[in-house]
């Protein structure tokens, strides 16, 4: 029986994270759970899945207040936490569970865009397993699975190329909240929804998987896949490619991460050969149009500061965009002034990261 905490119960991770709990009841028992503001709908897990009420955290207060309680969530007694909290709060209660000595399956990308270089050195200190969520990444660490020590020549990353796939700059000058949040493929939460339809998600996953697989990005290709079948890949020196297909369910990579190292039998749809998956189609990403992702290249080349500082403003223009405060093209445009302009700073300490997302916030209030 493994013992889990669940940071962010109530959100889309979170809620599948206890669908797989509850297809193995005799696997994983739920210890800890935590919500931003979700009160009735946690309580509700708490009661089915038996987690006592003081292992509960409402984070509904102030920023400070809300990563005490999410570390406190994060260091209870337990086997794994679940990070599938959104935003840079997600980054202490991972430092603070790996010091704790748990592994973590982690959802949270900013804990490695901005805090990439302090967490992996923990994870090697500690020597706990730190297993990724995200379908990419879940997708390239199976591949990698019985290649440990191989050369790779490139990883393949995967994206559905968002809603707005094909489109150039002057066709997006008018785009609505309400549009950018249809994505074709994957039910997500508003950030990374809108993140998708900018493809800074991918930026973020670039920057994630080079912390992950200890790849410089040049070796890290985007393909733009619209059927969303083929979650990613890898290249090795012969030039054979890995890659792993399944249909976008996250389920699958959250039971892969749960039930490491074993597979755990899923009651849930599988893929059709025959079907969805008989016609696969991969293309370059436009990275004029779609600049978010071209700047996340850029950031991981300049290192230290300047991936803590895109971070940080663009979570600041996503949450204006969906309060209708700018427009979707500011996202792109104001991102890239602030990240150019940014003087990079080098070995940086978690005490560090934090006060540089918190000037770079607060320029952009």
């Amino acid at each position: 029986m493994k013992n889990i905490v669940i940071l962010g119960s109530t959100g889309s991770i979170g809620t599948q994270t206890l669908d797989v709990v509850r297809n193995n009841p005799d696997r994983f028992k739920v210890v800890g759970l935590t919500c931003a503001s979700r009160k009735d709908a946690m309580m509700k897990q708490a009661a089915e899945f038996g987690v006592p009420e003081e292992h509960c955290y409402v984070c509904d207060g102030d920023y400070d207040e809300n990563v005490r309680k999410l570390i406190e969530a994060a260091t209870l007694d337990c086997d794994m936490v679940v990070n599938s909290l959104m935003g840079m709060r997600g980054l202490e209660p991972t430092y603070h569970a790996i010091m704790a000595g748990h592994d973590v399956a982690l959802a949270n990308k900013e804990t490695l865009v901005a805090g990439g270089s302090v967490i992996m050195k923990l994870v090697e200190e500690k020597g706990i397993k730190l297993l990724p969520i995200d379908s990419e990444h879940s997708a390239i660490f199976q591949c990698l699975e019985g290649n440990k020590g191989r050369e790779i020549k490139k990883i393949l990353l995967t994206c559905s190329g968002g809603p707005f796939r094909g489109k150039k700059r002057e066709d997006m000058a008018g785009v609505t909240a309400r549009e950018a949040l249809k994505h074709p493929k994957w039910n997500m939460g508003p950030k990374i929804t809108i993140d998708s339809a900018t493809l800074m998600n991918k930026g973020l996953e670039v920057i994630e998987a080079k912390w992950l697989f200890g790849v410089e990005a040049d070796k890290i290709q985007v393909l733009v896949h619209p059927q969303s079948i083929v979650h990613s890949g890898v290249e090795f020196m012969d030039n054979s490619i890995l890659c792993q297909l399944g249909i976008p369910d996250m389920r699958i990579p959250i039971s892969l991460a749960l039930g490491y190292p074993d597979r755990l039998e899923s009651p849930d749809e599988e893929l059709d050969m025959f079907g969805a998956g008989s016609n696969l189609t991969f293309m370059k990403p436009d990275l004029e149009t779609f600049s978010c992702l071209k700047l996340a290249y850029y950031a991981i080349g300049q290192g230290g500061s300047c991936p803590v500082v895109m971070n940080a403003a663009n979570e600041v223009l996503v949450e204006k965009f969906l309060r209708d405060e700018i427009g979707f093209l500011d996202i792109f445009d104001r991102l890239s002034d602030m990240v150019y302009a940014h003087v990079t700073q080098k070995d940086l300490t978690l005490e560090d990261i934090i006060a540089i997302d918190k000037e770079t916030r607060e320029r952009l209030q």
